[in-house]
């Protein structure tokens, strides 16, 4: 039952409702991991790039909002709870314990890359299913690309 009505045709909202839903999984567990590595990042490098993980941290963040409640207005229910963002999200283990700086910015850039192939796959999938919806996976992709080039420049 939902209680919102969708403007959308049923076929573009389940479209739209599972890019969403893949979105907001992977920006949740995005965020988990660049806080997890935040916390355990050491090396010459770390407060630069202790720094720049709260970055991605409050982009993920950010955008996790606005993706849960795109969803909520075309009527389908956000679900991150912890299980479902365990088994949904796409992005890999993260070490346990203390991280060098250099295998910090290798698991953010490996994380990152992953997020954005299935950003590009979702803002391709609703470019007619629902250009509002496009234009939101459009601008997350941008601010996740621009962390990615960071990340990987810190490497360079």
């Amino acid at each position: 039952m939902y209680v919102v009505k969708s403007p959308l045709a049923d076929t573009d909202l389940k479209t739209v409702s599972e890019a969403l839903q893949g979105a907001l999984l992977d920006l949740v567990d995005l965020a988990l991991v660049a806080k997890q590595v935040h916390w355990n990042v050491i090396g010459p490098r770390f407060r630069s790039i202790h720094l720049q993980l709260d970055e991605v941290v409050e982009t993920a963040r950010g955008h996790s909002d606005t993706v849960a409640e795109r969803a909520s207005a075309l009527g389908v229910p956000p679900d991150a709870r912890a299980a479902t963002v365990a088994q949904g999200s796409g992005i890999g283990s993260v070490p346990q314990g203390w991280v060098k700086d250099t295998d910090a910015v290798g698991t953010l850039v490996s994380a990152l890359g992953s997020v954005i192939a299935r950003m590009r796959e979702r803002v391709a999938a609703t470019a007619e299913a629902d250009p509002v919806s496009q234009d939101i996976l459009l601008g997350i992709t941008a601010d996740l690309e621009k962390h990615h080039w960071m990340f990987q420049a810190e490497n360079g």
